[in-house]
């Protein structure tokens, strides 16, 4: 039978307030279901890209392809390794800790599950999904963003039952 209190919630740490962003900001969101959850000790915070071993502050990075994939950041490096080990960490992490879904940063290389920034550094906006959101996915994980709270919402209430 499932305890609610064991369906946890992989999130961005950014939306939680965690200064991990490139800019070193953050994308906190005030939400009642987020505080909710958050005072029943079922988010499970992570940030991908410190995960796999980048800095904060660090150059803006975008998906140039798909396949093979190629993430470079605005000074035109290759931060791909990087990205996929962050994608790697973040699985172990949500398996770890039994998480049933995740909420993820909409529009990230790493986090966004239906767009993504078309990696041309001029804030065009093309369908896709980035490394991280791909291999939760990939493993079964529902992944929603900020934008999709009813939806997560649907979804954990189902979960709780």
């Amino acid at each position: 039978m499932n305890n609610k209190k064991n369906n946890k919630i992989l999130i961005s740490a950014c939306l939680l307030g965690s200064k991990v962003r490139y800019d070193g900001k953050d994308n906190l969101i005030d939400s009642p279901l987020i505080q909710r959850l958050r005072d029943e000790g079922r988010l499970v915070p992570v940030c991908p890209e410190i995960e796999g071993g980048l800095s904060t502050p660090r150059a803006p990075a975008e998906i140039q392809d798909k396949f093979p994939l190629r993430i470079t950041n605005i000074d035109d490096e290759d931060v791909t390794p990087q990205f996929l080990s962050g994608a790697e960490k973040t699985l172990e992490i949500a398996l770890r800790e039994g998480c049933c879904c995740a909420l993820m940063k909409s529009r990230s290389p790493s986090c966004g599950n239906h767009e993504v920034y078309d990696g041309h550094f001029n804030n065009t906006i093309k369908p896709g999904s980035g490394v991280t959101a791909d291999e939760l996915m990939r493993k079964g994980f529902p992944v929603y963003n900020e934008r999709q709270l009813d939806q997560l919402t649907e979804f954990m209430a189902l979960q709780d039952r």
